[in-house]
């Protein structure tokens, strides 16, 4: 989380716009962030789950590689966005959060994002940034952008974590 905030903290002040509050971010402070930045696209939204992504030009949504994924965008430079909802018998955000470590994650945060409980964290060796939330059905929100390896694919990473919202059914 702390590399998604530092992300969007330096947009705003390169910006001036007002400081974020800790570990929360809206899409309200971002989506003028998104109009200076240069970087185009469309929010997406999954009906499914009454949630919308910002999803940057570019990636194109294609075949879902299994039952767990809702969404899978790629660009022809190898470049990826995918969504997946996956049923985690109720974990709590709190037990998904500790079970990270194990699986290789580091840069562990936890924060909030449009108003909703999530952690990011990186996954060094697949190169990504994720962004996870729980749900009420017991299911794991989760988005995966990667590679991330430079600058822009840093800012567009930012971008799509900050814009994951609840969106009325």
């Amino acid at each position: 989380m702390k590399k998604l905030f530092a992300l969007v903290l330096a947009l705003c002040l390169l910006c001036g716009c007002t400081a974020l509050a800790d570990n929360e971010i809206s899409w309200e402070q971002v989506e003028p962030l998104l109009e200076q930045s240069g970087v185009n696209g469309n929010l997406y939204t999954f009906d499914q789950i009454a949630v919308a992504i910002f999803i940057p030009e570019g990636l194109e949504s294609v075949e879902l590689p299994d039952d767990s994924y809702i969404g899978y965008f790629a660009a022809e430079d190898g470049s990826a966005v995918a969504v997946q909802y996956v049923n985690v018998e109720g974990m709590d955000l709190e037990t998904y959060t500790a079970a990270l470590p194990g699986v290789g994650a580091t840069e562990i945060e936890t924060g909030t994002v449009n108003g909703l409980p999530c952690v990011t964290y990186e996954m060094p060796a697949n190169k990504t940034m994720n962004i996870a939330f729980t749900t009420e059905a017991g299911y794991i929100l989760e988005v995966v952008v990667g590679p991330v390896e430079d600058d822009n694919a840093k800012t567009a990473a930012g971008f799509i974590m900050a814009s994951v919202m609840a969106v009325p059914q």
